[in-house]
């Protein structure tokens, strides 16, 4: 492929992930504006950023463009709250038909190379993506704590969100502690 037609594709992505801004999620920013999925990446990412000197063993490249792209299968169709308690298989296969469309503007090594690091975060098949699944759980948690939420948001539904993430590592167990306390705070 010549560099002027990778570079046409490169843009053209870019061009359509501008979209990601424009899907809502249902989380509240402190001053009472609905988040984006964009929004909620972003801040994903920035804390994956920190959480990696923790963990020198995990592939930091592949954790960072994980979570810039685990939400990219919301760009078409929405974010579905896991609130609502969705079918998981058909949320997976719009999400998958979402990206699959997405990636196909990408040059075919670049498509490949993304679609196996979403598989792999859905999939929750390395140690990368159970560090992505924990983070993006604390990072939601985390965004529906400071939001100003709606007088009948549920936040009891945060206390058991994504517990079974936090498990198996000390220092997560001990971030999932805080944010339940933090939860707590907005119950009583």
């Amino acid at each position: 492929m010549m560099e002027e037609e990778r570079l046409d594709r490169y843009l053209a992505f870019i061009k359509e992930t501008e979209l990601l801004k424009n899907v809502l999620r249902t989380a509240w920013g402190s001053a009472g504006r609905q988040e984006s999925t964009a929004e909620h990446s972003w801040r994903l990412a920035l804390f994956a950023a920190l959480m990696l000197g923790e963990y020198p063993e995990l592939d930091g490249k592949r954790v960072l463009l994980m979570c810039l792209i685990h939400d990219l299968g919301e760009l078409y169709d929405g974010d579905i709250s896991a609130a609502l308690l969705p079918d998981e298989q058909q949320k997976h296969a719009e999400e998958q038909r979402s990206v699959e469309r997405l990636f196909s503007f990408l040059p075919d090594k670049d498509r490949e190379n993304f679609m196996a690091i979403w598989k792999e975060y859905n999939e929750n098949s390395s140690p990368e993506a159970h560090l992505v699944k924990a983070l993006d759980k604390a990072e939601t948690i985390l965004q529906h704590n400071q939001g100003m939420n709606p007088s009948d948001f549920d936040y009891e539904f945060n206390l058991q969100y994504g517990a079974a993430y936090f498990r198996e590592d000390g220092l997560m167990a001990a971030l999932r502690d805080r944010l339940d306390q933090e939860t707590k705070r907005h119950i009583m």
